[in-house]
């Protein structure tokens, strides 16, 4: 008898702080950490100096000789990657 009460109170004591616990506020939301600053405009300007016409190709030195090995080699690997791929895939398939 004295443990049916005992088992008693301690179910009711955990169904109450269940409840207690179901009872509160829930909040959702999205939480994202600060952006760190290294510096004024994100960057420490004696480490980083960004050049002021970093991106002028109509200056570049050998600019036709890069131009055509850049884009030639760009042609190159979306042709390649491809095709190997394909070629891996049959043979695994075939193999199997």
């Amino acid at each position: 008898m004295a443990l049916n009460n005992g088992l008693r109170s301690c179910a009711s004591k955990l169904i109450t702080s269940s409840e207690s616990i179901f009872s509160k506020t829930v909040k959702r939301e999205f939480h994202s950490t600060g952006v760190k600053r290294m510096g004024g405009h994100g960057h420490d300007e004696p480490f980083y100096l960004h050049a002021k016409h970093m991106y002028n190709l109509d200056r570049m030195s050998n600019q036709k000789l890069k131009m055509t090995l850049g884009v030639w080699s760009a042609v190159a690997i979306g042709v390649i990657v491809p095709v190997y791929a394909v070629e891996f895939q049959q043979k695994k398939t075939a193999s199997g």
